[in-house]
């Protein structure tokens, strides 16, 4: 088993669907139950086990300079997408890895499962995904995409558009973590999708290594989490987190 000590929360772009609740702050810094979702991400990760944290800014940088967690800049990131964010980070793939979109909550038992997981790459999935897509969204297909993983944990296929929403397996979270060689292997692929890289999305990137013939895992997840890209969102995770159905409790 790989110990993973260290994790980078990728907190670079505005959040545009936020509208006017990032005029002034990053994503992160919004508030939900009294508390930023970047002091929870925070809380979650410290309690799945693992101390060393850093964060990827972008938008708003200065900010992140008072909370007490290591800075890596993406200088483009009103350009550049996720991947290229992640990447920035290329000094912390000597080791295992834990990554986190900034704009989710979770409990650290999510973080605990995949720092103990033995995998490679190694993915957070949602097998309860629609109760929560339906709250979300009028018509859950419009932000729903692809997920299929096999028996053995494998995934085969991740982040298209989809028609059919029984041949959804379960929804990607935005929290993962790698091993140096899953690491390494995201290095050369990087490399082999050039400038083009700069609009590459995480899902695409994972794609990219699943057709490649590199074995990409799911942990399964039944709810408990959500994703706040929009102040609808920012609402309904108040109302989860108040009604106790989103239990974000410290170990």
């Amino acid at each position: 088993m790989s110990h993973c000590r260290r994790a980078l929360i990728l907190a670079a772009g505005r959040g545009s669907r936020m509208n006017n609740l990032t005029d002034d702050k990053p994503k992160c810094f919004n508030q939900v139950g009294g508390r930023s979702l970047l002091e929870w991400q925070v809380d979650a990760i410290k309690g799945g086990g693992i101390k060393d944290i850093y964060v990827v800014t972008g938008y708003k940088a200065g900010m992140f300079n008072s909370i007490g967690l290591e800075c890596i800049h993406n200088p483009d990131w009103e350009t550049t997408n996720m991947v290229s964010s992640f990447l920035c980070a290329r000094s912390l793939f000597s080791e295992p890895l834990l990554v986190s979109y900034s704009d989710i909550l979770y409990n650290y038992e999510i973080v605990q499962a995949l720092r103990e997981s033995s995998h490679g790459a190694v993915i957070s999935y949602d097998t309860a995904w629609r109760e929560l897509w339906e709250r979300r969204f009028d018509n859950p297909l419009e932000d729903a995409e692809s997920f299929r993983v096999q028996k053995d944990g494998r995934i085969t296929e991740i982040g298209r558009r989809v028609n059919d929403i029984e041949t959804i397996n379960g929804q990607y979270m935005g929290l993962m973590k790698f091993d140096e060689i899953a690491l390494s292997k995201i290095t050369l692929w990087a490399v082999s999708q050039g400038e083009a890289v700069a609009k590459t999305d995480m899902t695409m990137m994972l794609q990219g290594l699943i057709t490649e013939g590199y074995s990409v895992y799911g942990q399964e997840v039944n709810g408990n989490w959500c994703e706040v890209d929009s102040a609808k969102d920012l609402l309904l995770a108040e109302e989860l987190l108040s009604t106790n159905k989103l239990r974000l409790t410290s170990k």
